[in-house]
């Protein structure tokens, strides 16, 4: 299949976890790739992976003069942009009476402030009928405890997705966001848990999943490829939840 054959494709964060394997996904789509990181070995290990179609940019999201940069290359080497894969996020974990500036300021510079910029940013390098997707998180609803700088982060994305569909609308330009549960991916191992509640952690979530394992960066994928090509012209300003089931939450099960 190449659902997004001549199609270009900006995937930040795009060096591992869920953006790796949607890179991945749309160079099989047929689309050529620009993957962002804030290292450069890991751009360069995900770029030798995914092939002569993928170009890797070092760019920090958090950086507002980095998204210029990045806005900047784009441009110069690809014009314009089909697909526009928000997805790089950090998350950390941290009772409310806990949380201190830093630990605020680390996870909103990314999630949000360097979400809603890369937006913004790129912008004017948006073909009409472009796709944008934004990586949100079941977080934002959820009210799981100790997340609540990670879970705004994420509701402010979904109030942002919202607002851009409907003013982008008229260049036909499409905003959605994917709210994934449980995935294996690199970031559980970023949250500052140590390896015993990390493992404690994961049990306890997955006795709480229906379909009772974790989802795949592989799946999540699939989703975002689908939102991303023109079997989707008509979805915008949705939320795609990927959870296995948790968010169903039966009484009785």
């Amino acid at each position: 299949m190449t659902n997004l054959a001549n199609k270009v494709a900006v995937v930040t964060g795009g060096n591992s976890g869920i953006g790796l394997a949607t890179a991945r996904e749309f160079v099989a789509q047929g689309a050529s790739v620009i993957i962002t990181g804030r290292k450069q070995a890991a751009i360069d290990t995900a770029v030798s992976e995914l092939g002569s179609t993928v170009a890797g940019i070092l760019s920090d999201t958090s950086d507002l003069d980095q998204i210029d940069n990045l806005v900047e290359s784009v441009k110069t080497r690809y014009g314009l942009v089909d697909i526009l894969f928000i997805n790089a996020g950090v998350a950390s974990f941290s009772p409310i009476s806990q949380v201190n500036e830093q630990h605020f300021d680390e996870i909103m510079n990314v999630n949000f402030k360097g979400a809603f910029f890369t937006l913004n940013k790129f912008i004017p390098l948006l073909k009409e009928g472009a796709s944008v997707i934004f990586l949100s998180s079941i977080n934002a609803t959820s009210g799981m405890p100790n997340t609540a700088v990670y879970a705004a982060s994420k509701a402010a994305v979904h109030s942002l997705v919202k607002v851009a569909s409907t003013e982008l609308a008229a260049k036909k330009i499409r905003v959605n966001a994917v709210s994934p549960g449980p995935i294996n991916t690199p970031i559980f191992g970023k949250t500052g848990l140590d390896q015993a509640s990390l493992q404690g952690f994961a049990t306890a979530m997955q006795d709480r999943i229906p379909l009772k394992r974790f989802g795949a960066s592989e799946e999540v994928a699939k989703l975002v490829s689908f939102l991303a090509s023109d079997d989707a012209t008509f979805i915008t300003g949705s939320e795609y939840v990927i959870d296995g089931g948790i968010n169903v939450n039966p009484v009785l099960s």
